[in-house]
């Protein structure tokens, strides 16, 4: 990078939250016209750099310069006012609102005083329409609105704000494959209209497409700016974890598992959603479901877990049939299932509670006697968690909110853990978290598999599918279409068998394990 004045630049940026560091002498230059990548590991001070970047938090001492001219944003309205807009990994949208209302919250336009809805409409379509989300209908409720298409309408919200500066922390985390597309599309035309880019992800393919430049820290601390591609994959990783990088994914078992199924399914049916889903898991295993996001495997878990209502089919669990009417009776002893849910901020966490808190919740009836909790039973069963998952916490009585994603991920985990669940049902787990953390989950799913637990395991990351999983499931509107086992999982065969579907294969109902159909 050049030594002309940068459009952005932070210096000496320092920031604690009582005893905890979460900055120390940071450093940070955004020029225009040029996508910046923020690398690290969750905790490594990010998301407390874009706050202050953003006016969400003040810095303890440093200074920022804008243009050249030193600023202080005190609230992020003082930020917007001067060109910097943050798309937050937490969604700011107000469900019971409009995708119109959301876009234009800040300031609807208004006639005689009163919001011009016609106005609005047409400034919510034209950001939609700059977002590359043409699709999404501006009267429509957030509410109703899958993830995806929320986290779109958050972009297009940032955009309306019409930015000099757009901070992107993890936007594309919860975008299908289709989506993250459209958004690379969009994100590369701003940087050729000259807008800064500042893009934080734990993605590195995203990096790799996307970064100019890159900065890495670790610890609060800046590491290292580097142009991108000037150091290798691995490199890059070291400098984020601090040590060296090794083998993400742990070895498969080399030999298929032959034990009695843990878990059947068969003809599984849900409110035109799911259509006659039948396979079964045996222990030991890592099942994979694949396939384009959005077509049926968010419902199968929820269907398992006994979250829905009005499942058709049958379920049996070691050898017994299963009537799943809602998570108590999944999660009982005989049944010991555990479903770690899609967004750990809304379904997975009490964010204000404290973090033994949140851990404790699922196993409280084995945790108490006589109907009070043996505190020292509890504390044993706490530390034995966080020690397993290798959580980070100043203490456990602070929120569980104070934490980093990835603990907080962790958090998540070893709460089902502490049932001791013998099937285990993930919703993308890995979303938003670092490699770091990823790593360590990866390890842990393969130690509960060895240790004869049953594993089926929803991702939209085709690398863990292919390095995580025994089999893989792919599904296609609603339907299982395809199996994969052992070197037939590959990028191509989960790609080719996700898109190349014709009608007559969407109807023809769906296969039992062991089966494979082909279709295309």
């Amino acid at each position: 990078m050049d030594q002309q004045i940068p459009l952005f630049e932070m210096r000496n940026i320092a920031k604690s939250y009582g005893g905890v560091r979460a900055l120390e002498d940071a450093q940070l230059r955004v020029e225009t016209g040029r996508i910046h990548a923020v690398l690290g590991e969750n905790g490594a001070g990010k998301s407390t750099l874009i706050k202050i970047m953003s006016g969400v938090v003040q810095a303890d001492h440093g200074i920022m310069r804008l243009d050249g001219q030193e600023v202080l944003f005190p609230t992020p309205k003082s930020a917007n006012a001067a060109g910097i807009v943050c798309i937050f990994q937490e969604l700011s949208l107000i469900p019971d609102l409009s995708v119109a209302d959301n876009i234009a919250i800040a300031s609807p336009p208004k006639r005689f005083g009163l919001i011009d809805r016609k106005a609005q409409r047409r400034f919510a379509e034209e950001a939609l329409a700059r977002a590359g989300a043409e699709d999404i209908h501006p009267l429509a409720l957030v509410k109703d609105l899958p993830l995806s298409r929320r986290q779109m309408v958050e972009i297009a919200k940032a955009l309306g704000r019409q930015p000099r500066i757009l901070i992107l922390d993890e936007a594309t985390s919860a975008l299908t494959a289709s989506d993250v597309a459209k958004v690379f599309t969009v994100l590369k035309r701003l940087r050729g209209e000259g807008l800064a880019l500042l893009y934080i992800s734990h993605r590195m393919q995203e990096i790799d497409e996307l970064a100019d430049d890159c900065t890495v820290f670790r610890n609060g601390r800046h590491v290292a700016s580097y142009a991108q591609g000037s150091k290798s994959r691995g490199e890059v990783v070291e400098m984020m974890i601090g040590r060296e990088y090794s083998h993400v994914f742990p070895p498969k078992p080399t030999t298929p598992k032959t034990a009695a199924p843990a878990l059947e399914v068969a003809k599984l049916t849900w409110n035109q959603r799911l259509h006659g889903i039948s396979f079964v898991a045996r222990p030991g295993e890592i099942v994979g479901l694949g396939g384009l996001d959005g077509q049926g495997q968010r419902e199968l878990l929820l269907a398992l877990f006994g979250v829905l209502r009005g499942v058709g089919g049958e379920v049996t669990v070691n050898g017994s049939a299963r009537h799943l009417h809602g998570p108590r009776g999944a999660k009982a002893k005989d049944c010991a299932m555990a479903l770690i849910p899609e967004d750990r901020k809304t379904e997975g966490l009490m964010l204000p509670m404290s973090v033994k808190d949140n851990l404790t919740l699922p196993a409280l009836d084995s945790l108490a006697r006589a109907g009070i909790i043996d505190r020292a039973r509890e504390q044993e069963a706490v530390e034995t968690m966080v020690k397993l998952l290798a959580i980070k916490a100043a203490n456990l009585d602070i929120p569980v909110g104070a934490l980093s994603g990835g603990n907080q991920q962790k958090v998540v985990i070893a709460k089902w853990l502490m049932i001791a669940p013998r099937i285990i049902l993930l919703n993308d787990p890995t979303r938003g978290i670092d490699v770091g953390t990823k790593q360590e989950i990866y390890q842990l799913l393969r130690k509960l598999a060895d240790d004869g637990a049953t594993i089926l395991f929803y991702s939209t990351d085709y690398d863990e599918l292919i390095g995580c999983c025994d089999r893989v499931l792919v599904m296609y509107d609603g339907a299982i279409v395809r199996e994969l086992a052992g070197a037939d999982i590959t990028e191509h065969a989960l790609v080719s068998s996700a898109f190349s579907m014709d009608s007559s294969s969407m109807n023809s109902g769906s296969m039992d394990a062991g089966q494979e159909r082909h279709v295309g």
